[in-house]
């Protein structure tokens, strides 16, 4: 990129910590946190109960009052808050929600929690 005085000024560096990261593997993440999802959503929503295929519980992030509303789907990770609106389709993105972080990060976290290798 050149600069008004005509001089070429380098690309900005990237930090190292996001050039020496490896990728993300999020379907890898998503199926091994799926496999996981029961005993991940007693510890996110610990009042939250399983009704057949569904785990029932109040949305932390707002002042829900009574569980209905907030449900997450055990077979396909997909998650809705049907008061509001908010949904999303896997686990990493009912984390990113969860604890109101980037779904790259969810995804880093979920792979040290389940211990998953995220090197490609």
């Amino acid at each position: 990129m050149a600069t008004r005085s005509g001089h070429v000024r380098a690309p900005p560096e990237r930090p190292s910590s996001a050039r020496s990261r490896p990728p993300l593997d999020f379907e890898k993440i998503n199926r091994a946190a799926l496999a996981a999802l029961p005993n991940l959503l007693k510890r996110w929503l610990p009042d939250g109960q399983r009704r057949g295929h569904e785990f029932i519980a109040r949305n932390p992030t707002r002042s829900d009052r009574s569980p209905g509303s907030f449900k997450i789907n055990l077979q396909t990770g997909r998650w809705a808050d049907f008061a509001t609106g908010q949904s999303g389709g896997d686990p990493i993105s009912l984390a990113a929600f969860l604890f109101t972080i980037r779904q790259g990060e969810a995804a880093t976290r979920l792979s040290r929690m389940l211990s998953i290798e995220i090197s490609s």
